[in-house]
């Protein structure tokens, strides 16, 4: 627990049935009804990501998946990247997290993610970089982004 903000992570199988839910919830939340998009949120990924998420007595305010290579993407791979309280750095603090994830639990040298646009400077802060033109995924401009170890 960092002050009132406690870290989870836990891989598919060890999710209660509460966990999962709550997790999906707060994806379509964001990604369907806030983002206004229609998309396959349950891609088959799950079972075999890293899920983390912070919450803050109880609520969720941040989560991701770490996806192993050859699932989500060819390489290992960070995305459903969500925070539901913006501007109070949880969004970073999940990134970070799902950086050493990737690195403790697939060996991690190098991370893709396919980022929205807009968010470019966001991923760059936690040491992305850009390394696609733009590309149209769900009607929403991306980018595919890499970490790279140093």
């Amino acid at each position: 627990m960092i002050g009132n903000l406690q870290l989870h992570k836990k891989a598919f199988g060890e999710l209660t049935v509460d966990e999962l839910y709550e997790l999906l919830r707060v994806r379509s939340e964001v990604f369907v009804v806030e983002q206004n998009c229609v998309y396959q949120d349950l891609d088959g990924d799950d079972h075999q990501s890293i899920h983390l998420w912070l919450t803050i007595k109880d609520k969720v305010v941040a989560l991701a998946r770490v996806c192993p290579a050859g699932t989500h993407m060819k390489e290992i791979s960070i995305g459903r990247v969500i925070t539901t309280e913006r501007g109070k750095g949880y969004g970073k603090q999940i990134m970070l997290h799902a950086i050493d994830a990737a690195i403790e639990h697939f060996g991690a040298k190098l991370i893709d993610i396919e980022a929205q646009e807009y968010a470019k400077a966001f991923y760059e802060s936690v040491g992305f970089k850009q390394s696609s033109d733009t590309f149209m995924l769900d009607d929403i401009p991306h980018i595919k982004m890499t970490w790279l170890e140093e």
